[in-house]
């Protein structure tokens, strides 16, 4: 069951498709429904957080479902496809209203974002869950979670940097028209993608698997202290990055505005996604061979808030149109979140050990499933404060047509500032607080329980 080249390809492939998708959804879909098709923000905000809660919630559901698959073609490869075509089918829906106003507007998007949640989910799950199907071979199993997150941010940036110049492109003035062709072409590159990774990757029988629902998970995490520490700091960190990203393209469309917006924003977005990369693999591991993972996490948090609290100084400095200075403070941001996002996976790992010594029992699968639970939750509880701030500041949107950006007045430009970076630091400060007064985990307390759940072993 060694990996060749090839399968090691084809499943990195996959992970560019699938994520090209989530990330045009979820970066996006507040902006084309609320400042494109005019529906108030705060009704799309409760849709989305709706949605992605129920899609979190029906994770465990989707791992039974995998789990009791039997067919010819292997358990998890039927649901990756058809997963794909339905997924991709109804994100061009998402991204293709039809010419309705009011409620039937409202009903169509409530309706149409529901299934693409659900519809990704039958190939998300399958897609994660099927590497130790792929290969028995540990170091094969790693190096295949590294190719699909690696290859997952590749695709998520992609999205994320070329959309704005893609609609402009593809629409002209419309970005409406824009979008509609941008979501055709992702999804034809989408299933392009998990049709290579199904037919290319093969599966093994690997029996029963284990699957768990979301009362254990729960069950799970009460009784883990150190855990439930971890999954509150990645529940605060992933909101206010949440709140960041579907709040920024409005920054750069009102406040700094100009011609060149749009340009403006992709090399922002560029730098951050550049910035989170380094963060995750030169500037951790440069700080990891002198400093301990708590040290490290508590300045990545203090980076973090100092970028924002610098964000908002400039703007208040009158600089905002330097983006010099913008990427500067932007780059102190997305590489503190790429560290963060390293060392929680971290914690969580080392809260497993710590579980298990505590209680007997390695939960290490359930665990790991709250986690995806918790990042769902807290993108969906981002995006509720997005939609619900953009109402209480007054923002108004373009209508499809307008090639000339709408004003806003100066509260509106004030209150999109502070939304943008107080919130998320008032985030990142309560994880700060409650990590130095709960978390315990530190790398001489790790190495204890890892000997002494070593010495238990060996006098079995």
């Amino acid at each position: 069951m060694k990996l060749t080249r090839l399968q090691k390809a084809a499943f990195g492939i996959g992970a560019v498709g699938k994520d090209m998708v989530y990330a045009l959804s979820a970066t996006y879909v507040m902006y084309y429904y609320q400042d494109i098709l005019g529906l108030k923000a705060s009704f799309v905000g409760l849709i989305l957080m709706i949605a992605r809660i129920f899609d979190a919630l029906n994770d465990p559901f989707m791992g039974i479902l995998v789990a009791k698959t039997r067919t010819k073609w292997g358990r998890f490869r039927p649901w990756l496809l058809s997963g794909t075509v339905l997924n991709a089918l109804v994100l061009y829906a998402l991204f293709s209203a039809p010419s309705l106003s009011g409620t039937g507007l409202m009903v169509f998007f409530a309706v149409v974002y529901i299934l693409w949640g659900v519809t990704y989910t039958m190939m998300d799950i399958p897609y994660w869950s099927m590497i130790p199907a792929i290969t028995s071979t540990p170091s094969d199993r790693e190096n295949l979670s590294v190719i699909g997150r690696t290859c997952a941010g590749v695709g998520s940036a992609l999205i994320q940097v070329g959309t704005v110049m893609a609609v402009a492109f593809l629409g002209g003035d419309s970005e409406r028209r824009g979008f509609s062709l941008l979501a055709l072409i992702v999804a034809v590159l989408f299933v392009i993608a998990e049709v290579i990774c199904v037919l290319k990757v093969k599966e093994h029988d690997i029996g029963k698997m284990e699957t768990s629902t979301v009362p254990q998970m729960f069950k799970a995490l009460f009784r883990n202290d150190q855990a439930m520490v971890t999954v509150l700091a990645i529940l605060l960190i992933n909101a206010a990055l949440y709140l960041t990203s579907n709040l920024v393209i409005y920054f750069f469309k009102y406040d700094i505005g100009g011609a060149g917006w749009k340009g403006n924003y992709t090399l922002f977005t560029m730098v951050g996604g550049v910035f989170q990369i380094l963060g995750m693999m030169v500037v951790y591991p440069l700080l990891r061979k002198k400093f301990g993972n708590t040290q490290i996490f508590k300045a990545a948090l203090g980076t973090a808030m100092l970028g924002y609290a610098l964000i908002l100084a400039v703007c208040f400095a009158g600089l905002a149109d330097s983006m010099i200075l913008i990427c500067v403070c932007g780059a102190l941001v997305f590489a503190a979140n790429g560290i963060l996002t390293v060392l929680t996976t971290v914690f969580l790992s080392n809260s497993v050990d710590y579980g298990e010594l505590k209680t007997g029992k390695r939960e290490e699968s359930v665990i790991f499933s709250m986690q995806t639970f918790v990042v769902k939750a807290a993108s969906g509880f981002a995006v509720f404060i997005t939609g619900v701030g953009l109402d209480l500041i007054g923002l108004v949107g373009n209508t499809d047509e307008e090639a000339i950006v709408a004003e806003q007045s100066s509260s509106t430009i004030m209150g999109l500032r502070l939304l943008m970076t107080v919130l998320p630091i008032l985030g990142l400060i309560v994880a700060f607080l409650f990590f130095v007064k709960k978390f315990i985990l530190t790398d001489k307390k790790v190495e204890e329980i890892c000997d002494t759940l070593a010495a238990k072993k060996e006098a079995k």
